[in-house]
């Protein structure tokens, strides 16, 4: 009799201590982004705090896993034919919209139609320019007729707008988005925070183990780390780099980081004088100093290249030379466009982003030798995305790595390219021959020359200036568990569990 008292006290006790572990598993996750997000609707997203809401409320037919490998997301599976040209995905059974109805075939063909037309206004448009026709051959099967052979086209649908959303609430996506993800909307408070709660009916079992997310909008770096270190935030995404030694330093905090192809650019509006002519924005490029700037800006947290292909990708150019800063070179160049003197010209930087500003006072700095002068002017984020991104002749951008190299190239070096038509409007028929050729390439070797090319013309006929690849580095406290960060900068947190 004692015995079995024992063993039930001991079974009860061990019971308790389950369940209180569970509940402590759950909970709610507070994370903190830089800006405000302007939409919620993932066609139309532009930064990356957008990118984070996208992740957690949205589901892709594919999904960039940490390894950077395409892998199934709501399609379980896809064939293509042996042209490359018509692709077939067979969807998930029984996956579930927010809104409780499930997901269909004629969603996928909705939520891409409407990427494609250019009312819609994506970013992620020119992805699906080659897509000829598409259609839902049965509720759970969507096939894609391509205009041309490609063998990445799967990995498009891994890119941040292409998540797939609700043909019968598009209108409301923006206020009110409707996804089949981990987590389901609750609420926004424009500049202050977003609220999500796990969703029940998510199609991976057992996730996501958090009761509810609390996104926060905190533009200051300080107050961000502030609020990590007080405990008001369990996690800092993006941490600022000024602030990785401050964390590092604290036990109850720790640090996560992964390399990258996210970058920084120099931007040259090429329809805007004197950067629409070629040899002033190579004079630019050639004055500065790539492994400074690197320094300067990310306190050496990244690394120095060509292009948004990065060093650590198979078909970085590594005989190519990194700039080391050539202002005498500079000079000349600018003397034969009519320019001996050097000129004047306004940099715009988007206000709260620290290595953006660190990056235009360097380039202030090191033009200066060449004879241009630099007037930095700050601007707030929002006014950035509205009034100087696109417009304005010289400013400082940045973009997130994209899920293949063929969507991190083309939409900002091809004359078609969505991105390069929204920035630097550079053209240049060469360089559109070798990024068709590359969208069609029968083999790696072929691809690999390709894109080898690119980055040389990228560099000898520069439409701007690359200067780095960032790593990507999470703050985090001790009590988070199972987060690791993404080289996408996806905010992943299907398994992720808080004390």
């Amino acid at each position: 009799m004692m015995r079995r008292l024992v063993a039930r006290t001991v079974l009860s006790a061990i019971l308790l201590s389950g369940t209180a572990m569970a509940v402590q598993a759950a909970g709610t996750l507070k994370v903190s982004v830089d800006s405000n997000l302007n939409t919620l609707d993932p066609a139309k997203m532009k930064g990356g705090q957008e990118y984070v809401a996208a992740y957690l409320i949205f589901n892709g037919l594919t999904v960039i896993g940490h390894d950077m490998t395409v892998k199934p997301d709501l399609a379980e599976r896809w064939e293509r034919s042996d042209d490359l040209k018509t692709w077939t995905f067979h969807l998930r059974k029984g996956v579930k919209f927010h809104n409780g109805r499930e997901l269909e075939a004629e969603d996928v063909v909705a939520t891409i139609a409407r990427i494609q037309d250019k009312a819609t206004g994506s970013t992620a448009r020119v992805n699906f320019e080659i897509v000829e026709s598409m259609k839902a051959l049965d509720p759970l099967t969507v096939q894609f007729q391509l205009k041309s052979p490609y063998a990445g086209f799967a990995e498009l649908f891994g890119e941040r707008q292409a998540r797939i959303v609700p043909r019968d609430a598009v209108d409301t996506l923006a206020s009110k988005p409707i996804g089949t993800g981990p987590f389901e909307f609750v609420s926004f408070a424009p500049g202050d925070r977003i609220v999500l709660k796990r969703n029940p009916n998510y199609f991976e079992p057992g996730l996501p183990k958090l009761d509810e997310v609390i996104v926060r909008i905190l533009p200051e770096s300080s107050a961000q780390v502030a609020a990590l270190t007080t405990g008001e935030l369990d996690l800092v995404w993006n941490l600022p780099l000024e602030a990785i030694d401050k964390v590092k330093a604290d036990p109850k905090l720790k640090i996560d980081s992964v390399p990258t192809s996210t970058w920084d650019g120099v931007i040259m509006n090429n329809t805007v004088k004197p950067f629409d002519d070629p040899r002033v924005r190579k004079a630019v490029a050639m004055a500065l100093d790539k492994q400074a700037i690197t320094q300067i800006a990310l306190f050496g947290n990244g690394t120095p290249t060509h292009s948004p292909i990065p060093p650590s990708h198979p078909y970085y150019n590594k005989d190519l030379k990194i700039a080391k800063g050539d202002p005498a070179g500079a000079k000349k160049l600018l003397a034969e466009a009519g320019y001996p003197n050097g000129f004047e010209v306004t940099l715009h930087t988007p206000a709260g982003r620290a290595t953006r500003e660190r990056l235009g006072l360097a380039v202030r700095e090191l033009l200066k030798p060449a004879g241009i002068t630099v007037n930095v002017q700050r601007v707030p984020f929002d006014v950035f995305l509205k009034d100087i991104e696109g417009k304005a002749g010289f400013y400082i951008d940045g973009f997130f790595s994209r899920p293949t190299i063929d969507t991190s190239v083309y939409p900002w070096y091809h004359s078609r390219g969505s991105w390069n038509t929204a920035l630097w409007s550079y053209s240049n028929p060469k360089m559109d021959t070798l990024l068709d050729g590359a969208r069609q390439a029968k083999s790696e070797d072929e691809a690999k020359s390709l894109y080898t090319q690119v980055q040389a013309l990228a560099v000898e006929d520069s439409p701007g200036v690359i200067p780095y690849v960032i790593n990507h580095i999470n703050g985090l406290s001790a009590k988070v568990h199972g987060f690791h960060s993404h080289p996408m900068m996806f905010l992943d947190l299907r398994d992720v569990s808080i004390d």
